[in-house]
């Protein structure tokens, strides 16, 4: 059992207030899942040739400023880091594949969250309350939101197994539910140079959807492929920085509620996630149907 979590502002107005009206959301799931969270924002992409890479500090003390001066020798030019505790959001012109390689043997207590133009993600293991006091996520901006929290029922409680799960640039998912084969998917991914970090099955999943878009699939597209291909329980809640798209599996066991109006879409596992929100009194409620693809442009 996990609680997923979504929010997608259409009013530009509300932007500002996005890790304000999240908060309570997932705060509101953290009986469905105690272990540990995660949150993927979505904001304005940045400029030219730049990417942003979100990084967690694994093991030791997190140091940073050492960090950043030995990236500096080895990638010159303008990058930035941006830390809080052991996350930090690194902004540079240097080829993301390069940057990965090079904190692998530089740095191999760092983690690669996720990559993008628009994507900042954070995670980390504990009650969702704290991991939001932690990393300030009341105060995040942005145009939506995909959060999760998680109890561990197949891989071990760790900051890399906790979702939201990423590849690609600039996609995310989340899942409520089990899959029964995912190595299955591992074993046909993994000779095509598909990596993967975690055993978490929620990862087969995620991996399987970004090498279907690689392929030229969009989202819903890779989706309906899914439904032949991943086997199980489940309600995948995904982001990119065009969309955000929930999907549940033939039998619907896994619970999902969207409230929608003018200026929001909402999206919880259960409506108490979503009471606070302003108008929701007069929101479009309703649970999404089996095998049918939800999606709502940022």
């Amino acid at each position: 059992m996990c609680g997923i979590v979504g929010l997608l502002l259409k009013d530009p107005a509300l932007r500002d207030r996005l890790g304000e009206l999240m908060t309570p959301m997932l705060i509101g799931m953290t009986s469905r899942g105690p272990d540990s969270a995660g949150v993927a924002i979505f904001g304005e992409p940045v400029k030219g040739e730049t990417s942003k890479l979100s990084l967690f500090w694994g093991d030791g003390a997190a140091d940073w400023k050492t960090l950043a001066r030995d990236f500096a020798t080895a990638f010159p030019g303008k990058s930035t880091f941006a830390e809080t505790r052991r996350h930090a959001v690194l902004r540079t012109a240097a080829a993301p594949d390069d940057v990965k390689l090079w904190l692998a043997k530089a740095a191999p207590q760092i983690y690669v969250l996720s990559v993008g133009g628009s994507i900042d993600l954070y995670k980390d293991i504990g009650a969702p309350a704290d991991i939001v006091a932690r990393y300030g996520l009341d105060k995040v901006t942005g145009t939506h939101v995909v959060a999760h929290t998680r109890m561990a029922t197949e891989s071990a409680v760790t900051p890399a197994h906790a979702h939201p799960f990423t590849a690609g640039r600039d996609f995310c998912l989340v899942h409520n539910g089990s899959l029964s084969n995912p190595h299955l998917v591992r074993k046909k991914l993994e000779p095509l140079g598909i990596e993967f970090v975690t055993d978490n099955d929620t990862e087969a999943a995620c991996r399987f959807f970004e090498w279907r878009m690689r392929e030229g699939d969009d989202l819903s597209t890779a989706v309906h492929r899914g439904f032949t291909e991943l086997d199980g329980f489940f309600t995948f809640l995904m982001g990119t920085d065009q969309e955000m798209v929930i999907v549940r599996d033939a039998f619907a066991c896994k619970p999902a509620v969207v409230a929608e109006t003018d200026d929001y879409v909402a999206i919880a596992s259960e409506f108490r996630s979503l009471a606070h929100l302003p108008g929701v009194r007069h929101a479009s409620v309703f649970e999404p149907k089996p095998e049918e693809v939800y999606s709502w442009k940022a």
